[in-house]
């Protein structure tokens, strides 16, 4: 039964619904991906490479590219930014030196340079084409979807450069499809895996030991290197104490929220303080000249862009707006999620998606840190079963 429902299932009818990608031309700097990513309700921003095809043969593989042969234009997504990258990128010395020169250096100075991260796929594909690709490594797939434009506008908007907080890229538009979408759906029919939804992480072995952890008191900055690559794994880092018990995380997930002054208190902080500091809202006496300079900084470096009209419309009421401060303690707090190593699989699930994250940390009754399980590793349980059961 599970076979034959993800067997006819195609990639388009997760998408209902979905809005459309906000995004840069590759062309953009760091100040443009900062300017866009603290006016946008996204947390991450693609970004696009358009290129002129008018005297060559169109090579690139563009989905629905049969409604666009005429105009001899390929508009392709190269990856995807978020402000934990411009905050990572911001705290490497030669930065941290020169952040107004940092903020003018192109947007490929902070793209993730993983191959496979974003990969454009058919809306035809099948559920299970999408659960291999992620499997094989992909984050997000880029799906076109349904859009009522004409052929005029279509045709207007391909005589146009791309611009920043375009929507529309070859006459389409184009959405994220990611694990937590295709989690919710298995979701929705739980039923059909019977028994494995029931079974615990621990008895299907999806908890995983290769873990990025920092102690409590070594400086923020020296997990530097371990947040670039949760947000590239989409998981997190565990902030233990001298006894491996977890006293909480220092989260992509919670540092997209925040601004880019928070690279100032990962320079400074030891790492439980750099929770506190997310967590409580207000900058240690020692930070507040650092962070006067940041925006400083801020402001110089943008006004350029608003100048030139690149800037995208202000938030919406109901969104925390990046430009103010210490966001993540309206999102979500530095205390990880949790679970133990005989909760069940469908438990487990529930707990992530509630929450908004990619993974759950596996602690003993102790609280001392066993491992973490992914909505990768989840992924894996399934697709596993189902070449059982086929």
């Amino acid at each position: 039964m599970a076979v034959s429902l993800l067997s006819h299932v195609v990639i388009s009818d997760l998408c209902l619904g979905k809005p459309a990608l906000r995004s840069l031309p590759i062309s953009a700097t760091v100040a443009d991906a900062l300017t866009a990513l603290k006016s946008s309700e996204d947390s991450f921003i693609s970004v696009w490479d358009c290129t002129d095809h008018t005297h060559s043969s169109l090579s690139v593989n563009v989905v629905g590219h049969d409604q666009l042969s005429s105009y001899h234009c390929t508009c392709t997504c190269v990856g995807k930014v978020c402000m934990v990258d411009v905050i990572c990128y911001l705290c490497k010395n030669e930065n941290l030196l020169s952040p107004f020169v940092a903020l003018k250096a192109p947007i490929s100075e902070i793209l993730p340079k993983i191959p496979g991260l974003v990969m454009h796929l058919e809306p035809s594909s099948s559920l299970l084409e999408a659960i291999d690709l992620i499997l094989e490594g992909t984050q997000n797939l880029v799906v076109p979807i349904q859009t009522r434009i004409s052929s005029y506008s279509r045709r207007k908007q391909l005589q146009k450069p791309t611009t920043i907080s375009s929507t529309i890229h070859n006459g389409i538009e184009f959405c994220w499809l990611t694990q937590e979408d295709i989690i919710r759906f298995l979701l929705s029919s739980i039923g059909l895996f019977s028994p494995i939804p029931a079974l615990s992480i621990d008895t299907l072995g999806i908890i995983s030991t290769d873990i990025l952890a920092i102690d409590y008191h070594s400086p923020a900055i020296s997990a530097l290197a371990a947040i670039t690559r949760s947000l590239a794994e989409q998981t997190s880092v565990a902030v233990i104490d001298s006894e491996g018990t977890l006293i909480g995380e220092i989260s992509p997930f919670t540092l997209t929220c925040c601004n880019e002054t928070v690279a100032a208190a990962i320079t400074t902080l030891s790492s439980g303080d750099l929770m506190a500091y997310i967590d409580c809202g207000g900058p240690p006496g020692g930070l507040k000249g650092m962070l006067e300079v940041y925006n400083n900084i801020q402001d110089s470096s943008l006004s350029s862009s608003e100048d030139e009209e690149v800037a995208l419309s202000p938030p919406r009421s109901g969104r925390y707006n990046r430009s103010m401060s210490y966001s993540a303690r309206l999102v979500r707090r530095a205390e990880a999620i949790v679970c133990h190593p005989k909760s069940s699989l469908v438990a487990v699930m529930i707990q992530a998606i509630a929450h908004r994250v990619n993974y759950v940390w596996v602690i003993e009754d102790d609280c001392s840190l066993v491992g973490i399980v992914t909505f990768c590793d989840m992924l894996k349980v399934f697709r596993e079963h189902l070449e059982t059961i086929g």
